[in-house]
């Protein structure tokens, strides 16, 4: 009986011990995990800063006006000529092919604000835009303020012509009032090749001098 009864006992206290130490691995266990938890949205929910954007996508500037645009084909432009009610586009009749390495010219007259327009293409790309204006109902000022506020001051000024330049593009509005796009690595190209053409007629032409 005595046996039994120790025996007994003992149950009893373990009974007693264990869990209490049960709860307590629990209540530790559940802590750590609520503090897991309550870690977990603020990872989750923090923003990715967004990249900066790049000096040129700041100030990036078109090369395009409307459906036209710097760097497209000689049907490409013929054909969005046509659809813009903005020009008096006659077709082929206002397509010239210019003495020089493959180059070509398409003049057009416009309609309400546009008075003209002049398309150079280079290789079958347009490389230059140009447009003049009908001063009798939109002015200078109207067109430059506009540019400013959407591309900032220009790179050049004077009382005559106001520059925006990129790596690739340069925009100007001339007085009266003529905007022009062009393609500067074309452009560039173009006037590096007439120095190396113009150097060597200058050397031809000593050449020939010396025969004397």
């Amino acid at each position: 009986m005595n046996i039994t009864g120790y025996q007994s006992g003992t149950c009893s206290s373990d009974s007693l011990k264990y869990p209490i130490i049960e709860m307590m691995d629990h209540k530790k266990i559940l802590i750590i995990l609520i503090i897991f938890l309550l870690m977990i949205p603020a990872g989750f929910t923090q923003e990715t800063p967004a990249p900066e954007e790049s000096a040129e996508e700041e100030s990036g500037l078109p090369r395009k006006f409307r459906e036209l645009s710097l760097g497209m084909s000689l049907e490409d432009l013929k054909q969005n000529l046509i659809a813009d009610n903005y020009f008096n586009f006659r077709g082929d009749r206002d397509v010239s092919f210019l003495p020089v390495r493959n180059q070509s010219l398409v003049e057009t007259t416009g309609l309400s604000f546009i008075r003209r327009a002049f398309f150079q293409l280079r290789d079958g790309a347009v490389f230059i835009m140009s447009f003049s204006m009908n001063t009798g109902i939109i002015d200078h000022y109207s067109v430059f303020t506009q540019f400013v506020e959407k591309y900032g001051q220009p790179s050049w000024l004077d009382p005559r012509t106001a520059v925006w330049e990129t790596d690739d593009t340069r925009i100007s509005i001339e007085r009266p009032l003529t905007v022009k796009y062009i393609d500067k690595i074309v452009f560039d190209d173009i006037i590096n090749e007439s120095g190396l053409v113009e150097s060597s007629h200058v050397r031809q032409r000593q050449e020939f001098l010396n025969e004397f």
